[in-house]
C-alpha cells in the first residue's frame, strides 16, 4: 500500500491582532513519521483520499456534540490530516488491535455521562489497553473528563486514578469566552462550556485564570495523552453575543496546533 504522509507540523501561532507572530511551541524535535497502514474492517466514514490512510479515529457517538464534531472535522480538514468517523456502535464492536491500527483517537464535546454509558465496560477496557499500548488520545472537554476515572460514566481510566471536576465558572454561566495562559505568551480567549480542568495530573501546558490546568499533556504505557477543557475549535457562529479578545483564526490555528501534538507526540511548553 502506497502510504501519504501528512505535512510537517506548524507550530507557529498568530496572536489576535495579527500583527505580532509568536511562537507557540518552542521545543525541538525530530518527528520521524512511521507508515502505518490503518485500513480496518469497519466501513467508517472518513476523508482519506483514494490511497490514503486515515490515522485518526474521531468519535461521534452518543452524547456527542454533532456541531463540535464539525468543528473538529474543520480543523482537521484545513490541517490536512485525514480521519475516520466512529459512533458507539462501532467503537463497540472495534477490537484493540484495530483501534491501535490508528494512530490518533479524538473525543470531542458532548454530555460526557451519556457518552460514556453508550459504551460497553470493555470497549472502554479496550481503549484503555489501545492507548496503553500506543494509540495516542486527545480530550477535548467532554473527552477529557472521560480520560479520568470514573465508574459512574464508565471513564477511560487513562489519567492513573484521577476523577477531573469542572472548571470554577461552571457554576456562573455555561457559555463565556475564558483567557487561557500558556507559558511565556499572552493570554488568548477561548470558548469555554461547561468544561474541566485537570488538577493532579499530566504536564500543565495551559492555565485558567484561576491557575488551574486547562490544557495537560503526559503519557500512559506507550500512549501520549493531550487533555483539553476548552474549545479553540469554535467556528466564529458559536460566539454570538460574547466578546472575545482573540480572534477566531488564531483560536483555530491554536485547535490545529493541539490536535498536531497529539497526533506527532510534541510536547508543548509547559509551566
Amino acid at each position: 500500500m502506497k502510504v501519504k504522509f501528512i505535512g510537517k507540523p506548524n507550530l507557529n501561532l498568530h496572536t489576535a491582532d495579527g500583527k505580532l507572530r509568536r511562537t507557540f511551541v518552542s521545543v525541538l524535535f525530530s518527528l520521524a513519521i512511521t507508515a502505518f497502514t490503518a485500513c480496518t474492517n469497519h466501513k467508517h466514514k472518513s476523508n482519506s483520499p483514494t490511497g490514503g490512510v486515515a490515522q485518526i479515529l474521531l468519535f461521534n457517538g452518543t452524547g456527542t456534540s454533532p456541531n463540535d464534531v464539525s468543528a473538529i472535522e474543520a480543523i482537521l480538514k484545513n490541517n490536512h490530516l485525514y480521519y475516520t468517523i466512529v459512533n458507539s456502535s462501532e467503537l463497540n464492536n472495534m477490537s484493540e488491535l484495530q483501534m491501535r491500527k490508528y494512530r490518533l483517537l479524538i473525543i470531542p464535546g458532548g454530555n460526557f455521562i451519556d457518552m460514556g454509558k453508550s459504551l460497553a465496560p470493555a470497549t472502554t477496557a479496550r481503549v484503555h489497553n489501545a492507548v496503553k499500548h500506543g494509540l495516542n488520545y486527545l480530550g477535548i472537554c467532554a473527552g477529557g473528563f472521560l480520560a479520568g476515572s470514573s465508574a459512574y460514566y464508565n471513564g477511560f481510566n487513562l489519567a492513573s486514578g484521577v476523577c477531573f471536576g469542572f472548571y470554577a465558572a461552571e457554576n456562573q454561566g455555561t457559555r463565556k469566552a475564558v483567557a487561557i495562559t500558556t507559558p511565556g505568551a499572552p493570554a488568548q480567549d477561548q470558548y469555554w462550556e461547561d468544561g474541566p480542568q485537570f488538577t493532579g495530573w499530566g504536564a500543565v501546558a495551559g492555565k485558567y485564570p484561576d491557575g488551574t490546568p486547562a490544557i495537560v499533556q503526559g503519557t500512559y504505557g506507550e500512549g501520549w495523552i493531550m487533555l483539553v477543557g476548552f474549545h479553540a475549535e469554535a467556528p466564529e457562529d458559536w460566539r454570538t453575543g460574547i466578546k472575545f479578545n482573540t480572534t477566531t483564526k488564531a483560536d483555530n490555528t491554536c485547535a490545529g496546533l493541539i490536535i498536531r501534538a497529539a497526533f506527532y507526540r510534541a510536547a508543548l511548553p509547559h509551566f
